[in-house]
């Protein structure tokens, strides 16, 4: 596997489950494929999760690791191709990756949606240029439009709790107030990999905040929450800003700030008893209310610390592959 973006670089998601299980049970059996490897973590957003899972993931294999804050620790980057570099940016994109790809074997990359330019950020020009610059094998560790690991390590964390009498859980995707436009990676990758597993799998949110077809997929579209809630067995609950598939000006906008469709206690007893998700850091009594994110049907730190686990069966199959 040389990048990893998308639920398909993975190949069986069921044979996916099975390595993550094993991985889970002994973390530190593969030291020896990452033993004089170094992994590079690129940071041009700010991170928590991510950064320390990661970092222990490579760890666990038996990598070194290098830590990048490129807005806190290195020259300001150009992105773009053709400007006259005369303002706050010193170094461009384009010296900067083959310089850090001499330093690694593997390079993960973490950059978010900028949310005002739809064709900028959906064509992933920033990871996309370490993709074809840098020579290495690159993992995306969010980027403007999709958040694999997180995805992984939700489905890793569904995997782990099924649902008595069921073969299919019903997993609803739920879109929630926030005070702040949020990119779409999240659930976008969310949606992507549900398609994909076996599940029962339904997108509910106001209109005008349809995720881009090529994510959302075959989902079940439900604009009426309480319809869509009925009978889930995992919420996933999570706020996204305009994607722009019906008004591209509306792209990276707060369309609606109904709180009505914060989750709360109500809204889980519309539920088979579903276990609450959501991928933090979490604004509490937006999002999701105090009592629900502290049952004990909550999942949300389970889902936090399989991200150690998702990380580590990508990197390990990179490794694999070198």
């Amino acid at each position: 596997m040389k990048t990893f973006f998308n639920v398909e670089d993975l190949g069986d998601l069921k044979v996916a489950l099975s390595e993550a299980q094993e991985v889970k049970a002994n973390r530190y059996a593969y030291q020896e494929l990452g033993e004089n490897k170094t992994l590079l973590m690129i940071f041009f957003n700010n991170s928590l999760r991510t950064r320390l899972s990661t970092q222990k993931a490579a760890t666990n294999l038996g990598m070194n690791v290098i830590v990048l804050d490129v807005n806190a620790g290195a020259w300001k980057l150009e992105t773009e191709r053709g400007v006259i570099m005369d303002g706050d940016k010193s170094e461009h994109l384009l010296e900067a990756i083959p310089v850090m790809a001499s330093y690694c074997d593997i390079i993960a990359v973490r950059s978010f949606a900028g949310l005002t330019d739809r064709e900028q950020d959906y064509s992933e020009a920033i990871v996309n240029q370490f993709v074809k610059h840098s020579g290495k094998p690159v993992v995306a560790m969010e980027t403007a439009t999709v958040h694999p690991l997180q995805a992984f390590a939700d489905l890793i964390t569904i995997s782990e709790h099924p649902i008595k009498g069921k073969r299919r859980p019903k997993v609803v995707l739920t879109w929630a107030p926030h005070c702040r436009a949020l990119p779409q990676a999240v659930p976008n990758s969310f949606a992507q990999w549900m398609n994909v597993a076996d599940v029962d799998f339904v997108i509910t949110h106001p209109k005008g905040y349809e995720l881009d077809p090529k994510f959302a997929g075959n989902a079940v579209v439900e604009y009426d929450q309480k319809k869509a809630l009925e009978g889930a067995d995992f919420v996933y609950a999570k706020n996204w800003s305009c994607p722009g598939v019906a008004n591209r000006a509306d792209y990276g906008k707060i369309i609606s700030d109904d709180r009505s469709w914060t989750i709360d206690a109500e809204h889980m007893s519309w539920t088979n008893d579903a276990y609450f998700m959501h991928c933090l850091p979490v604004r509490r009594g937006l999002i999701v209310t105090d009592d629900v994110i502290e049952s004990n049907r909550s999942l949300v730190i389970p889902e936090a610390a399989n991200r150690e686990i998702s990380a580590e069966v990508v990197l390990k199959r990179v490794l694999e592959s070198l």
